[in-house]
């Protein structure tokens, strides 16, 4: 896969890593490890991990099986 020529914007960053956190709190508000959220959405567990240190963004299909895992809308991540 080629790389991007030109990096992405801090403030695009700041969301990724707003995004993960807000994955973290809901997953251990449900009382959830990794792994059971991963097992309800159909994702693997280190998926999960990825999107919640912010190594990787989601996409909006993953983030859609997250949010009805953790029974919330998916506008409740983005917040």
């Amino acid at each position: 896969m080629p790389s991007r020529r030109t990096p992405r914007p801090d403030w695009v960053l700041a969301r990724r890593v707003a995004l993960g956190h807000r994955i973290a709190q809901l997953r251990q508000a449900a009382e959830l490890s990794q792994e059971e959220l991963g097992n309800r959405a159909g994702l693997e567990r280190r998926s999960i991990q990825r999107y919640e240190s912010a190594a990787r963004d989601p996409r909006y299909s993953d983030l859609l099986l997250i949010a009805y895992a953790l029974r919330v809308h998916v506008t409740d991540l983005l917040h």
